[in-house]
């Protein structure tokens, strides 16, 4: 559902949302308090080791009852837009970047509540890039409090870069001349396996080598800034870049394969790549690498637990204490491990355990966990300028304005100038 359609519903029931978050269920009795914590976790494991963790909270705080609430990720959306609209919002809620912006858009996120349990845990817990991720447009509150995150680079084989005396690509030319050397298309063999599709992907792809090159999709305004020289710079290098990768339109599946099965020596893919490697490769043969035109950036997302507006001080406080203790040490541990590699911890403690560390997972990829969980230092996504996190970049990427333009100019035949305008235009009717 669109991000407008979100607000008009929200809108019509933001008063009804602000009252019913104490509503009658959940009424403390005798001291004691039940909230709801909404979350993604379904697979039995997983929902093991969450409830496992619900367990020990109850043991710990024995005042405070918790009611899970689990859901489908790809009904989250769904189930967020209803709940927000019948005054029931779960007092504490599992959310990604995107679905936290809808609530901050909304007045639905108790910023300063958020706030205060990450000057509790302590800011320098975190690697920079993830407190970024959260904050407000006004860079002065956070929209949530990260618990896990996933950040996004270009994987290589070791071996296959050095039968051809290659390292790591450490730059823009460097990668090109890798990608090209690799590059066999009448035996069916590319450089790099890149994304194209119009799709989420191919705009997070893009937005690495957009941002090395100083290009953002908004300047410090809030003003869409697509057509800098900057920008036109990154998307004429991707398109030249695309050369060497697969035929047609690449999403998530046809990247991976081809890295997976060596049709390709490298590939812009997430940290989800390792659980695979692991299962079907050589963990000691994974590279990671981050090539900078002017600086370097790195996409990465967080999952974040957030706090509604609105919430009676009881049910507030237990939802903070909650919120407090699944991000202790040993408890983010065991929440990072329910997907070892794939998700990546967002705290430098968890990083340093040696619950993590010794984790079979990641102890298969040496010190390559450790330097891809400290790549979060050194995230930017489009939208993130300064200390801005302009909420209306969720608008411009549910319109996938980004990924039709890359889609146009690296698989059809679309010139830079032409994929910039056609983009532009879409974005000033989205965002009038």
């Amino acid at each position: 559902m669109k991000l407008k359609l979100f607000g008009i519903i929200v809108f019509i029931g933001l008063s009804a949302a602000l009252i019913g978050c104490s509503s009658e269920t959940g009424q403390s009795k005798g001291g004691e308090v039940t909230i709801e914590f909404m979350h993604t976790s379904v697979e039995q494991e997983r929902l093991k080791v969450v409830n496992g963790l619900i367990q020990k909270f109850e043991e710990d705080n024995p005042n405070i009852n918790i009611d899970p609430v689990v859901v489908e990720e790809g009904s989250l959306s769904t189930k967020i837009i209803t709940l927000a609209q019948a005054g029931e919002l779960p007092e504490v809620i599992e959310v990604g970047q995107q679905h936290a912006k809808m609530l901050d858009k909304n007045a639905l996120v108790d910023t300063d509540a958020l706030k205060s349990v990450i000057e509790d845990i302590g800011k320098e817990e975190y690697f920079d890039g993830t407190l970024k991720l959260v904050r407000t447009e006004d860079g002065k509150g956070f929209r949530g409090v990260p618990i896990s995150g996933w950040v996004q680079g270009i994987w290589y084989n070791k071996e296959m870069l050095a039968s051809k005396g290659f390292e790591e690509p450490q730059n823009w030319e460097e990668l090109l001349e890798i990608a090209e050397a690799f590059t066999d298309k009448a035996n069916q063999k590319y450089g790099i396996a890149l994304p194209t599709v119009e799709g989420n992907l191919s705009e997070q792809a893009f937005s690495q080598f957009a941002l090395s090159n100083n290009a953002n999709i908004l300047n410090a305004n809030g003003e869409i800034t697509l057509s800098t020289p900057e920008m036109k710079e990154s998307l004429t290098y991707y398109k030249k870049l695309s050369q060497y990768t697969m035929p047609g339109s690449n999403g998530v599946t046809e990247v991976k394969d081809a890295f997976m099965n060596g049709t390709a020596p490298m590939a812009i893919y997430s940290t989800y790549i390792l659980p695979a490697v692991y299962a079907q490769g050589d963990p000691s043969n994974l590279g990671y690498a981050i090539p900078k035109k002017e600086q370097e950036a790195v996409f990465g997302t967080v999952s974040s637990l957030t706090i509604p507006s609105g919430l009676e001080e009881q049910k507030k406080k237990a939802a903070q204490t909650f919120v407090k203790y699944l991000s202790k040490t040993e408890n983010a541990t065991e929440w990072i491990l329910m997907a070892p590699g794939g998700a990546q911890p967002v705290h430098k403690s968890v990083v340093a355990s040696e619950t993590y560390q010794s984790n079979k997972v990641i102890n298969a990829f040496g010190d390559l966990s450790t330097e891809i969980a400290e790549s979060f230092n050194e995230i930017q996504v489009f939208g993130l300028v300064e200390n801005k996190n302009f909420v209306k970049m969720g608008d411009i990427s549910s319109s996938n304005a980004i990924p039709i333009m890359m889609n146009q100019v690296t698989v059809g035949d679309a010139s830079v100038e032409e994929g910039i305008k056609a983009a532009q235009e879409q974005l000033d009717k989205v965002l009038e």
